[in-house]
């Protein structure tokens, strides 16, 4: 396609070319009414070989509906020399002479507006769009031209924090979740809509935070309105004394998402049915599956996790050991141990994912044996979250003792999550699953981008975080001094909370 658009168009814009545009929107794109969607479903299959999948699109030339990916809309348009088609699923033209989904103005505001009205017939509200200039802020911006470059040695983003009285727990955390790269976007683009009548919104301060990160400013920030509004959702964390960063995150976490609304304009009220950015980001689904000793029938259960907690060598809790290229260390680019003999992030993941014998003392009622009956447990990663946060079990509280665990746990700047979902399970129960290092397959790849760490003892101790700014940039943020930092400082750390971000998004 060339720089002037596609020369193919305007042979498609003659007579009622906008009626009917709009019309197949409406029908068989956006289908805002039940009775569109009934016709949608019934009538939406491919021509040539019946089925509804293999992205489906229809001809904008005639009522024709065939397959993308098995080329049978390709075979129509060269037959019948029609050169434009639509995606019945995003709504988005492809030109066959251009061999390209094609921009047009005209086309891109009809399909805007037919959008609109499906969400509003749906009961969706209005949806974020896009912003938009108009001719004011036109008018603006072109008599304020300079523009604020984003390079590799921009430190917009970074910016230190005020200690308010052993508060580095909290801070530690902030800097966190303001180098998330989706809930950076998420904020940045004010895509909060608050109802609450009070001024004790936490995703208003929060979203007041992200500002005033990126507005460039070096002096350190204070944040004393977000740690009153921590004080008053969240009592447990309330007054001077020293506080878990852990604690903090979940905290931190769950009133977000209750003070959030989710894209239908719904109170995010059903933490298993939620689709508030924080769902978004942070929840993933754990599978727990109970298999009977006797009978080995399964019972299967899936929670929502904001994050992971993983048991470390040294604690009360028996770390078993653990047979050298297990699991998932090959293709973390781990051996089992590495030459000082250190624990790796796998080989934890490796013992929260193995089967646990529950033993006599925690019999279950097995419904195919209708009585109680020894049993195993095994926890696997049926869902996968955009951002994995890994809780080092480093404070151990029981009736005995109270202790910090300093034992080092290596962990990678790229973690592939493969081994340790539900579907390679059934894959190696099944005799089909082959440990590789495919290259091409990056579903379950994660990238680190911040670490917590914390130093002292349980008593006595201080938080940091490392943050990564840019690819292969590391900050360390100790309150309020930001210092420049090496990939061997932050994987050389002990390591409390690790934050990975997943490298391919699936498109919706």
């Amino acid at each position: 396609m060339g720089p002037t658009g596609c020369p193919h168009v305007h042979t498609y814009k003659v007579d009622n070319w906008k009626q009917n545009l709009r019309v197949i929107y409406q029908c068989f794109v956006w289908s805002g009414s039940a009775e569109t969607r009934k016709r949608k479903a019934k009538s939406c299959a491919c021509h040539m070989c019946g089925s509804h999948l293999s992205r489906l699109h229809s001809c904008l030339h005639c009522v024709y509906f065939a397959c993308f990916s098995k080329k049978h809309i390709h075979d129509h348009a060269k037959s019948k020399r029609h050169s434009l088609a639509i995606d019945l699923l995003y709504g988005g033209i492809y030109c066959f002479g251009c061999q390209d989904y094609i921009y047009d103005k005209d086309i891109e505001q009809i399909a805007k507006e037919e959008q609109r009205k499906a969400w509003k017939i749906k009961g969706a509200g209005e949806r974020f769009l896009t912003w938009e200039p108009n001719k004011r802020e036109l008018e603006l911006l072109r008599h304020n031209p300079k523009r604020r470059r984003i390079t590799s040695n921009c430190t917009i983003g970074l910016r230190g924090l005020i200690n308010l009285g052993n508060t580095c727990f909290m801070n530690c955390i902030v800097q966190a979740l303001t180098h998330t790269p989706l809930l950076r976007d998420f904020f940045l683009s004010d895509r909060h809509k608050c109802e609450m009548q009070s001024n004790s919104c936490l995703v208003c301060e929060m979203s007041q935070l992200f500002q005033e990160f990126y507005s460039g400013h070096r002096s350190p920030h204070i944040p004393f309105r977000l740690l009153h509004l921590v004080w008053t959702h969240a009592r447990h964390l309330a007054g001077y004394e020293q506080q878990d960063a852990h604690e903090f995150l979940i905290a931190a976490l769950d009133v977000l998402h209750k003070h959030c609304k989710d894209d239908n304009g719904k109170k995010a009220n059903n933490p298993n049915h939620c689709n508030c950015i924080i769902d978004q980001i942070f929840t993933g689904g754990l599978q727990s599956d109970v298999t009977c000793q006797v009978c080995l029938g399964v019972s299967t259960t899936i929670d929502p996790f904001w994050d992971i907690s993983l048991d470390l060598p040294g604690s009360s809790t028996p770390f078993w050991p653990l047979s050298p290229g297990g699991d998932g260390s090959a293709l973390n680019g781990e051996t089992h141990t590495s030459s000082s003999g250190a624990t790796t992030l796998t080989d934890c993941l490796r013992r929260f994912t193995r089967p646990e014998h529950l033993g006599s003392g925690a019999k279950i009622k097995c419904s195919g044996c209708h009585s109680y009956q020894e049993s195993t447990k095994q926890l696997t990663m049926k869902k996968l979250p955009i951002v994995a946060c890994f809780h080092l079990k480093r404070f151990e509280h029981s009736a005995k003792l109270r202790r910090k665990i300093t034992t080092y746990v290596s962990f990678p700047l790229e973690l592939d999550m493969t081994p340790f979902m539900a579907s390679s399970k059934e894959s190696r129960m099944n005799g089909q699953y082959q440990q590789t290092t495919d290259p091409f397959n990056n579903d379950n790849k994660y990238s680190l981008f911040a670490v917590v760490n914390h130093q002292g003892t349980l008593e006595s101790g201080h938080y940091t975080t490392f943050i990564r700014q840019h690819k292969d940039q590391w900050f360390k943020c100790d309150d309020a001094i930001i210092t420049k930092a090496t990939i061997k400082d932050v994987l050389d750390s002990e390591g409390y909370l690790l934050f990975y971000h997943k490298q391919f998004l699936e498109y919706e």
